[in-house]
């Protein structure tokens, strides 16, 4: 067996054991199951004469490690916390993530002792309280309820929830003071935004270039919703997946390949950089320059591994993300289905390689692909998915890459000369008018609404879809 298969079938099995002790399901029957598995593989390779089954009986064990990583990881993580829950204390703590702002304010706060751990904090929207303040608080501290919930939290080390708590400001400054710089830089490009565009469109483009909703209004929260659109701002992998091939593509139309890998790069991490290297931030930059690599490349075990092993690295560092991170599961998900699934539907529907200088066609099926990917995890995680939603992707994720290209820039152009910023934002003003457009029109549209799926659905669903690429294969192989 090469090394490239090697190294994706052990990381593969890896996965395989954190996902089944995610599950709750026992370190025995793991071990017992992985046994089973391993006698298989060795019964059929002895049979079938074929080495790769007695490679893959002996990194089956993987499976094993992988799960008891993961069992070693959670109990770590248990042993450290240190929370009295449902009785009123003072506490102490620093405010160690940017806040979310809108109606009220939500605040993730680390223990300062005798206390040890990370709760969730909301307050009033005002006094403001930002990344780095040290605070002492007067209240009772829950268990987040329910499970999944919890579960949700859990995976950043967040065991607890408080709710209006008395506070009061002990000391400014007290975190990371490149965290702290990179915080503000990204609240003066919001504000940038906000004296050069309309609010409704101010607001729009910092909810798609860094994830920023405080100030959207309910009635184009709810259109998003009806539309099918909330993903856009939700900053997960999904989109920066998206949004690079379509950006690359597009560049790659008038740049060497070269050239558009080193400047979709930057393009990232302006991202990151701009949206204060969020966690989740990170990861989602990280599967967007896999993405890059991948292209760069262009061989299909490369990309292959490129998959699994960014996924490995991750679940490494954070084992929880593969259950209980909605962004990872979708990053991962949506570039399978564009690396795989599209070349498959422009087989199906003939689609020819004339020149398509703004890349129209590619950033069609490379969106509609991604769409067909997640769209079971879309309805489940994001309260159910309008049957226009498609459509609406479709027209808006088209311009999604260009729009938020045009971000970047306008947010440059703030810092060097209000006249310039104002200039260009007539320009950007066409896109997000266009984009506003779109969600709102098609929000209006009252089709029934997908709000649940059965399970047996789900797998028939992937069934096909799988079925669908294996069928395109199969048709290269016998045209050759």
């Amino acid at each position: 067996m090469r090394i490239y298969d090697i190294a994706f079938y052990a990381a593969g099995f890896f996965i395989l054991g954190v996902f089944s002790a995610s599950l709750k399901i026992s370190f025995l029957v793991i071990i017992l199951t992985t046994a089973l598995i391993a006698v298989l593989f060795l019964l059929l390779g002895y049979f079938n004469k074929a080495r790769i089954l007695f490679w893959l009986a002996g990194l089956s064990i993987i499976i094993i490690i992988g799960a008891f990583y993961y069992i070693v990881w959670d109990s770590h993580q248990i042993k450290n916390i240190n929370i009295v829950f449902d009785k009123k204390i003072n506490f102490q703590g620093l405010i160690i993530q940017n806040p979310e702002r809108g109606d009220s304010q939500q605040l993730v706060v680390k223990f300062s002792p005798p206390y040890s751990g990370n709760v969730l904090v909301r307050l009033q929207p005002y006094p403001t309280f930002n990344y780095g303040d040290s605070i002492n608080f007067e209240g009772v501290i829950k268990k987040p309820d329910p499970p999944q919930y919890a579960d949700y939290l859990g995976k950043d080390g967040i065991f607890g929830i408080t709710t209006f708590p008395k506070t009061e400001l002990i000391a400014k400054n007290q975190g990371s003071s490149i965290r702290a710089f990179l915080f503000k830089f990204k609240e003066k490009i919001i504000l940038g935004f906000q004296k050069t565009l309309a609010p409704e469109k101010a607001a729009f483009l910092s909810g798609l270039t860094l994830g920023e909703r405080a100030e959207f209004s309910t009635e184009f929260k709810q259109a998003m919703k009806s539309s099918g659109t909330t993903h856009l701002v939700a900053l997960s992998g999904y989109n920066i997946t998206v949004i690079v091939i379509a950006l690359a593509a597009l560049l790659s139309r008038f740049l060497s390949r070269r050239l558009t890998f080193i400047l979709t790069t930057l393009v990232i991490l302006a991202f990151v950089i701009m949206t204060g290297a969020e966690a989740s931030v990170v990861r989602a930059a990280i599967m967007g320059f896999i993405v890059l690599l991948a292209k760069q490349t262009s061989r299909i075990f490369s990309v292959r591994n490129a998959i699994v092993l960014a996924a490995f690295f991750m679940i490494l560092a954070n084992p929880k993300v593969l259950r209980f991170d909605t962004g990872f599961q979708l990053s991962f998900i949506a570039l399978a289905g564009i690396v795989y699934l599209s070349p498959a539907i422009k087989n199906f529907f003939k689609v020819s390689d004339d020149f398509d200088p703004l890349s129209l066609k590619e950033n069609f099926f490379t969106t509609l692909s991604a769409q067909l990917a997640v769209m079971p995890m879309l309805i489940s995680n994001f309260g159910g998915i309008s049957l226009v939603s498609l459509i609406t992707n479709v027209l808006i994720l088209g311009v999604v890459p260009l729009t938020m290209s045009l971000g970047f820039i306008l947010s440059g152009l703030g810092f060097i000369s209000y006249y310039l910023s104002m200039i260009f934002s007539w320009f950007i003003n066409l896109f997000l008018s266009y984009e506003i457009f779109v969600i709102k029109f098609f929000g209006q549209i009252n089709l029934a609404q997908i709000n649940s799926l059965n399970f047996v659905f789900v797998i028939l669903y992937y069934f096909i879809l799988v079925a669908f690429i294996f069928m395109f294969k199969l048709r290269l192989k016998s045209a050759k």
